[in-house]
């Protein structure tokens, strides 16, 4: 441990105090949040049951499971690295350590967990935590659900009144004899201890909801005990032995390699379910809602530290062997705990109940903790994992992980699981899926799977087969490919293209070149065509050849650059133009616009829509089909409305971390809310707004302005001509009206005009219509009487960013002129919101509104609330 603590001040440094010497140090002082306190409570009377049964699973003496729990408490949560994780005897430890007792001895036991505890102290200084969460999942959950398997069958011979065997097997083979010959009373505590653990979470009512904060584990276990102890059934109880008599660790007795085995296979399951077990405790600590304190990340180097000093401390008291436990992590979290002082809190209790409550424990029927420890081995073979590493094609590594922890042990289960693992990668790795097919003249080699060398052959089998002078298209659907592969593609290509074909690639892996002179990759989802320009080729559209660049719409965003050929500048590689997409003309291209033969034209923009679903079906699609699924079951149910402007650089879903079914969202061109009764002759917003509010029953309505907004700048200028038009010199009305940057026309600010909008100058276009709607913004940004918005506390940068603030707080005035909202608003049940979001910085501000000022206040990355301007 000192090798991998902080070095501590000298002496002399640390005697210069400026406080008095008896006072404690300023910023020192122990603080216990009544939080931590209730959670403490909360985790203690489950953890108390619980150590006991687990005790009494592994075979040790029943003391052993206080003590881990305690030293868990108290050694693993003042030096852990996960602040909410509490550890002590862990049920994944079970079949490992009475595994260890029927071999070994007790006291050996106990030497074997404190030299594994010393290999996690070894492991943490090395720094090595996150490559334990390198293990497939797969083989995680399958150790654990053996595990939970073994712990079931074994508790359920106790659970009918009989003794368990000491394998797994053995349990099996003697459960009919068992069946034969079982004891009455312990089946009915047993029975009773199972309904009241199943039944107790689910009481219905504002009575069961109180009724619920009890645990579970502990109401069992106490009914149970009544029942019991009021009926004066005959059964065997907890017996816990003197303290004085208990037995501490000794010396490692047994084959050298057989130990050094048990010390690797504690070692192994206690840090890689102490490491899941922190990681999910960040997971359950970020999902916590409300102002509750959350504490930093866990450091999981620091964790294991913690772990191995724990182990070291419980197995010299002789404890049983301590890991981070699932179900009382998620109690401590859920309670409300902010500070490891919960953790530590729960280990003096049970200290204090180790020392004090002995009468109580030794009331609890033995037949009851099994019942209780049975309930938990059946909950490690989830079903949530099951459909899981179904999903992931993972079943064989879950199925031999299993039945090998059940049959030979988990070391060995673990060992066979990790082999399969490897052993599917590496034939995913291998297996590639290549076909050839032609339709309507084009031919197209499908490639599934990763494309290494050893698939090289039948993909040169499968290239040859397109005839020369044919268009073709590759689509390459895995996500790596290698040297040998790359250059087979590229050789196949240089000679089709020679031949005066044409070839197309599509998908993951859409970079292959022809020409030397570019460069050999590309943006990997940019699809590139390349043809040969003989005479005999198809002619090339002449749309597709003008423009510059001819990225799909739906490319990848992140780091994408769309540079004219022309343009780009070769010393900087993000400014590599995507590669021109010249396409082949056909007779339906050639086609009138208006031809009666063909109303849709099947252009290059058809086929760039169709790639990029096809894209979403392969890659997408099976991502979110349960979801989607869920949401046609059960209908929309979105908790806000989102008004934004049609920008396409404000992704709605993206800056505001939604999901499908979340957002309600309306967008329209300067994300104008129009007031009741205008005649603009267009419903659309009072119409989705109704729908939100009346139907939808939506908790919050959100107003999305954006940075450099196009609406709010024609509005500028549009009221710059108006102005102009008054003088004596102004211009004509129809340049006015006709100006796509001045829209309205000169009669728009009197509202008339509501012409055709043909732009000739007889009347408004429709966006000037449209933008009639922000006119009382420019008003409101005019009035020296109304408070000016402010950005983060500072000025508006220019006038373009003033309207746009001004606009949004304009836009919430309309909204609630709304009688759906006004009534919903009186009626407490819905909240409005102002946002400003500016594209360039990707920053949120959030509308602060009071009678002195207006200021939209940034929104912080740490906590997600606005900070103080």
């Amino acid at each position: 441990m000192s090798a991998c603590a902080p070095a501590h001040a000298t002496d002399s440094a640390r005697a210069q105090h400026p406080h008095p010497p008896h006072s404690p140090p300023p910023g020192r002082r122990f603080r216990l949040a009544g939080a931590d306190v209730s959670a403490a409570v909360a985790v203690f009377l489950i953890a108390l049951p619980l150590s006991l049964g687990i005790a009494l699973a592994t075979g040790a003496p029943l003391q052993a499971g206080l003590v881990a729990a305690a030293v868990g408490g108290l050694v693993a949560g003042r030096l852990g690295g996960s602040p909410l994780q509490v550890s002590g005897p862990a049920a994944g430890l079970t079949v490992v350590t009475a595994d260890l007792i029927a071999r070994y001895g007790w006291r050996t036991t106990c030497a074997i967990t404190v030299l594994a505890g010393l290999a996690q102290l070894g492991l943490g200084c090395s720094r090595v935590a996150r490559a334990a969460l390198a293990v497939s999942p797969a083989v995680v959950h399958g150790m654990l659900a053996g595990i939970g398997v073994t712990i079931a069958v074994a508790q359920l011979h106790i659970v009918l009144g009989g003794s368990p065997q000491s394998s797994v097997l053995d349990n099996f083979r003697a459960l009919p004899a068992q069946l034969a010959d079982l004891d009455p009373a312990a089946l009915a505590v047993s029975a009773l201890t199972l309904a009241l653990l199943l039944l107790w979470p689910r009481l219905p009512g504002r009575t069961g909801r109180l009724l619920r904060r009890a645990p579970a584990p502990l109401v069992a276990v106490v009914g149970a005990t009544a029942v019991a102890s009021l009926t004066g059934l005959m059964l065997t109880r907890v017996d816990l032995p003197s303290w004085r008599s208990h037995a501490l660790a000794g010396l490692p007795e047994g084959p050298v390699l057989g130990l050094v085995a048990a010390v690797l296979s504690t070692t192994l399951v206690c840090s890689v379910q102490s490491l899941l077990g922190a990681v999910a405790v960040d997971k359950l600590v970020a999902g916590r809602s409300g102002p509750l304190a959350r504490p930093g990340r866990s450091d999981l180097d620091r964790e294991l530290l913690g772990q191995g000093a724990a182990n070291v401390v419980s197995g010299a008291l002789g404890g049983l062997p301590v890991a981070g436990v699932a179900v009382r992590s998620s109690a401590n979290v859920r309670a409300g705990a902010v500070s490891r002082n919960s953790t530590m809190l729960h280990g003096v209790l049970v200290v204090i109940a180790a020392l004090l409550m002995v009468p109580l424990l030794e009331l609890i029927p033995l037949a009851s903790l099994a019942a209780l420890v049975m309930a938990v081995g059946i909950q490690m073979v989830s079903l949530h994992h099951i459909r899981t590493v179904t999903r992931h094609r993972e079943v064989p590594v879950y199925a031999v992980t299993t039945l090998g922890v059940v049959v030979f042990g988990v070391l060995e289960g673990v060992a066979l699981g990790v082999g399969v693992a490897v052993a599917l990668a590496l034939h995913r790795l291998t297996r590639t899926r290549i076909t050839h097919d032609e339709r309507k003249g084009t031919h197209y080699v499908r490639v599934r799977g990763q494309l290494t060398f050893l698939a090289v052959p039948r993909l040169s089998r499968a290239l040859h087969l397109v005839p020369h002078g044919a268009d073709a298209v590759v689509e390459l659907g895995g996500s790596f490919m290698d040297h040998a592969a790359y250059e087979s593609l590229q050789d196949w290509q240089r000679a089709h293209l020679a031949q005066g074909g044409t070839v197309e690639f599509t998908g993951r892996r859409a970079g292959i070149r022809a020409d030397a002179s570019t460069p050999a990759a590309s943006p990997p989802a940019v699809a590139t065509t390349a043809s040969a320009p003989p005479a005999t080729a198809p002619t090339v559209s002449t749309a597709a050849a003008d423009a510059g660049c001819h990225c799909r719409p739906w490319t990848p965003w992140r780091n994408h650059r769309c540079a004219n050929v022309t343009d780009a500048d070769p010393a900087r590689p993000g400014d590599q133009p995507c590669a021109p997409l010249p396409v082949a003309a056909t007779a339906a291209d050639s086609a009138p616009p208006h031809s009666p033969a063909l109303l849709v034209r099947p252009g290059p923009s058809r086929r760039q829509l169709a790639r990029g679903l096809s894209t979403f079906q392969r890659a997408t699609a099976p991502h979110v089909r349960d979801e989607l699924a869920r949401l046609a079951r059960e209908g929309q149910q979105p908790s806000q409305l989102f008004l934004a402007c049609a920008d396409s650089r404000v992704v709605t879903s993206m800056i505001t971390a939604s999901g499908p079914g979340d957002l309600f969202v309306v967008r329209n061109v300067g994300n104008l809310v129009p007031p009741p009764g205008e005649g603009s002759g267009d419903d659309s917003v009072a119409a989705g707004i109704e729908y939100a509010v009346e139907v939808l029953g939506v908790r919050s309505i959100t107003v999305c302005g954006h940075s450099g907004c196009g609406a709010m700048r024609a509005l500028l200028d549009s009221g710059a001509v108006a102005r102009s038009s008054s003088g004596p010199d102004a211009s004509s009305g129809s340049d006015a009206g006709s100006r796509p940057d001045a829209p309205f026309g000169p009669a728009s600010r009197s509202g008339s005009g509501s012409g055709s909008g043909s732009g000739s100058g007889d009347g408004p276009t429709p966006l000037g219509r449209w933008l009639r709607n922000g006119l009382p913004s420019l008003d409101r940004m005019a009035d020296p009487a109304r408070p000016g918005p402010l950005l983060a506390g500072r000025p508006p940068a220019d006038e373009v960013e003033r309207l746009c603030l001004a606009n949004v707080v304009q836009q919430l005035e309309h909204l609630r002129a709304h009688d759906s909202v006004a009534r919903a608003l009186r009626e407490g049940a819905l909240e409005l919101h102002g946002l400003y979001f500016h594209v360039a910085e990707a920053q949120a501000y959030l509308l602060s509104e009071t009678e002195e000022e207006v200021v939209f206040t940034r929104v912080e990355a740490a906590e997600g609330l606005p900070s103080p301007s």
